[in-house]
C-alpha cells in the first residue's frame, strides 16, 4: 500500500486533560511541560498539534493556561508558529473569544451523537449544542480561523449503549453545512470494531473532510485505523504515548497512540512526515516529568531496546 496519511496529535489536550498528575502542578509547571509536550511534537514533524482548550480550569485544571501556552509558542517558537497549525478546543462563544484574543488561528468545537452524554458533558441537547456552535463557526470564518470539528460518542455512548450510525451522518452534515473545515468522528469509549467502522463510513463518504478519532479502551483502536485507512480515510487522530481517556466517560482509556500507528503505517509503505523516534522522545519526556507510565506498545519496546 502507498500514498500519505495526515496524522493530527491529539495527545496535549485530549490526552493530557484526563491525567491526574497534572492537577497538582502550579500553573507555571504546568505550561512549561505542556509547551515543551507539544513543541518536540511539532519539531518531530507533526503539523497538527492539538495545544490545549479554552474550557472552565475548574473543571478540567490541566488545560489551565492555554491562552499562556499559545503566547508562549508564537513569541519562542515563530518558526514552528508560521508552519504548523495549534489547535485548540473552544467549548462555546467565550472560548472562541479566549481564543481569539490569545491568538489561535486554529478552533476545534465538539458535540456528540448522543443527548444523554452531551447533557453530562455540556449540560446540552445536540441540537442545543449545534444552535451554539453555528455563531462561533461564522464568527471564527470572519475572522480567517480555522475550525475542526469532533464528533463524540460515533460507536457508542456510556450513557445510552450503541447508537445507530445515521445519527452520525446527520451530526456531521450538519458541522459541515456550518462551515466546519473537517469532521474527526471519536470512538469516545473505545467500543468500535472494525465492522462498525464500516458501518459508518458506508453512510458518511470518504471523499468529505474526515477524520477518525479512536480509543484503545478494548484493545480495537489500531485495527479499527486500519479498517477507516482502508476504506478511503486520510486523516487520523493520535496521542503520544497513548495518553487519553474522557472525563465525562467513566473507564474510557487511551487514545489510539501516535508510536503504534506511525510504525504500522510505515511499515505498510505510507508517507507521514513524522520522525517515530523524536515522537518516542516527547513521550519519554513527558512520562518523566509527570511519572506516567505510558501504554504504548511501540513506546514500551523503543524504550526496552535502549
Amino acid at each position: 500500500m502507498s500514498g500519505s496519511i495526515r496524522v493530527v496529535e491529539v495527545g496535549p489536550r485530549d490526552g493530557l486533560q484526563n491525567e491526574a498528575s497534572m492537577r497538582q502542578l502550579p500553573l507555571e509547571e504546568l505550561v512549561e511541560a505542556r509547551l515543551r509536550f507539544v513543541t518536540m511534537l511539532a519539531e518531530a514533524g507533526l503539523d497538527d498539534v492539538e495545544a490545549g482548550a479554552f474550557v472552565r480550569s475548574d473543571r478540567i485544571p490541566q488545560m489551565a493556561g492555554t491562552d499562556l501556552l499559545l503566547q508562549r509558542l508564537r513569541a519562542e517558537q515563530p518558526k514552528l508558529w508560521a508552519k504548523k497549525r495549534f489547535w485548540t478546543l473552544v467549548p462555546n462563544h467565550k472560548g472562541f473569544e479566549l481564543a481569539l484574543a490569545a491568538g489561535a488561528k486554529h478552533i476545534s468545537v465538539f458535540t456528540a451523537t448522543s443527548d444523554a452524554f452531551n447533557l453530562k458533558n455540556i449540560q446540552m441537547t445536540v441540537e442545543e449544542s449545534l444552535a451554539t456552535l453555528r455563531p462561533v463557526v461564522a464568527e471564527a470564518q470572519q475572522a480567517g480561523v480555522a475550525v475542526r470539528g469532533y464528533v463524540s460518542t460515533v460507536w457508542g455512548c456510556p450513557y445510552s449503549g450503541k447508537v445507530p450510525a445515521e445519527k452520525a451522518k446527520r451530526v456531521t452534515e450538519e458541522l459541515l453545512a456550518m462551515g466546519v473545515q473537517e469532521v474527526s468522528l471519536g470512538d469516545t469509549i473505545g467500543v468500535a470494531t472494525p465492522q462498525q467502522v464500516q458501518e459508518v463510513l458506508e453512510l458518511i463518504p470518504t471523499e468529505l473532510p474526515i477524520a477518525v478519532h479512536f480509543h484503545d479502551t478494548r484493545g480495537t483502536a489500531i485495527a479499527n485505523c486500519l479498517e477507516a485507512i482502508q476504506l478511503g480515510v486520510s486523516t487520523v487522530d493520535s496521542s503520544a504515548g497513548g495518553l487519553g481517556g474522557c472525563p465525562y466517560a467513566k473507564g474510557a482509556s487511551g487514545n489510539l497512540a501516535t508510536e503504534d500507528l506511525l510504525y504500522m503505517l510505515q511499515g505498510m509503505g505510507y508517507q507521514t512526515g513524522v520522525d517515530l523516534n523524536k515522537v518516542c522522545l516527547a513521550s519519554e519526556y513527558l512520562e518523566k516529568e509527570l511519572e506516567l507510565n505510558l501504554p504504548s506498545r511501540y513506546f514500551r519496546a523503543w524504550k526496552g531496546s535502549r
